[in-house]
């Protein structure tokens, strides 16, 4: 554990913590995702800390750097408003960067995304959105499979962030499925990941609150939940934003409605696909309550319609993703465990990292497999918690 005070100027009120904070003993004082809101809540850490700090062999490179970003900004005494302003352009200019210029830096994006949903504000709304979804799209289009495989890999130990994470991963896994399999226009694969990062808008907070709640939901959480998505449609109209199809998308992205593709509108489409994307991705996710799901349940949940038959837009995503996505984990004929990098040339034959030996002890290093090779066929998928290996994602992506 390495400890470095913090200044208490640099935490913004309001805004989920991008670390986990830390009193000076390293006793932890509220997660990574925890939201202060009033600066009597910060005193109060203040005071059973003694001193805030952050673990920087925890907290991760994109951590660290914003860390050090406001300590600098600060000891040079600039007003508050410039230092927020600079945060904004530069993470606009992160979104608008060219290719090829290092590792995308995905927390990064989990963090912005969950700040702009949890806290919608009029004023800059619709220039934070754009740049949150042109970086999602531009990733999506550009790498799919490191984009898919950073996206389950976040969702599949995320809780504390999960809402945001969710709208990442459903609308890249959109976007993915309407370009390359259903062929739909680019107009209206952007929109695809409009709807799914903005669908529930009007519950992001009660959705994160619910991956970690153990009890039962209450009669307010219940009708929350049932009523989001109308709410969702009329908070964006609020914010400005006027697209009459990303519009009845976010408040159809619930609705059960079988059927050809071919016989609804645009709307009706891309909200079918929502649909079905989010059932995929919920499974894919933790709760508190329940560990992620295999993904082939996932897959299987989202293949069949709701009188269980072949779904047109489930059958989209298991033909696009295959039935082992990249981030899913994967038993192969050699017994070794390993985790899906990349798709391959079939659905059942996707570039394997092998994390486990034989005898179910770690590799240490990651070893490549190419299970079209009979020696490391998939024999089956393997769930989350029976892989206890810690998994960085900079190293993942470094071998897609």
């Amino acid at each position: 554990m390495n400890l470095l005070p913090l200044n208490i100027d640099s935490l913004q009120l309001g805004q989920p913590l991008p670390f986990v904070l830390r009193g000076a003993s390293g006793a932890v004082l509220a997660h990574k995702g925890y939201v202060i809101r009033t600066r009597a809540e910060l005193d109060a850490l203040v005071r059973r800390g003694v001193d805030l700090c952050v673990d920087t062999d925890e907290s991760g490179d994109s951590h660290r750097a914003y860390l050090a970003q406001l300590q600098r900004m600060l000891l040079s005494q600039k007003p508050l408003g410039q230092i927020a302003s600079m945060q904004m352009a530069a993470t606009a200019q992160a979104a608008s960067a060219a290719p090829g210029q290092g590792l995308p830096d995905w927390p990064e994006l989990q963090l912005r995304a969950t700040q702009l949903l949890r806290s919608p504000q009029l004023g800059d709304f619709g220039a934070r959105f754009t740049a949150l979804h042109a970086c999602l799209a531009q990733r999506c289009q550009q790498a799919p499979d490191a984009s898919l495989l950073a996206l389950v890999h976040l969702s599949a130990q995320e809780t504390d962030l999960y809402s945001a994470t969710h709208g990442l991963l459903v609308g890249c896994v959109g976007m993915v499925v309407a370009r390359a399999t259903l062929q739909w226009s680019e107009a209206q694969v952007l929109r695809v990941g409009r709807a799914a990062l903005s669908m529930n808008i009007a519950m992001t907070a009660l959705q994160d609150q619910l991956a970690q709640q153990t009890e039962p939901l209450d009669a307010q959480q219940i009708a929350a939940v049932e009523g989001h998505a109308l709410r969702s449609e009329s908070l964006l109209r609020q914010l400005g934003v006027n697209d009459p199809v990303w519009l009845e998308a976010v408040r159809l992205h619930h609705h059960r409605s079988p059927g050809p593709l071919a016989a609804k509108s645009e709307a009706q489409q891309l909200a079918r696909l929502l649909q079905r994307t989010d059932i995929f991705a919920a499974r894919m996710a933790p709760r508190a309550t329940r560990a992620p799901m295999p993904v082939t349940a996932a897959m299987q949940a989202c293949y069949y319609d709701e009188a269980q038959q072949v779904d047109e837009a489930g059958a989209a995503i298991v033909k696009t993703l295959g039935i082992y996505p990249p981030g899913a984990f994967v038993r192969l004929a050699s017994h070794e465990v390993g985790v899906v990098l990349k798709r391959g040339a079939t659905a059942t034959t996707p570039r394997v990292a092998v994390l486990l030996n034989r005898e179910g002890l770690p590799t240490g290093e990651m070893i490549p497999r190419d299970t079209a090779q009979a020696a490391w066929k998939i024999t089956g998928a393997v769930a989350q918690r029976d892989v206890r290996v810690n998994l960085s994602l900079d190293r993942l992506l470094a071998m897609v």
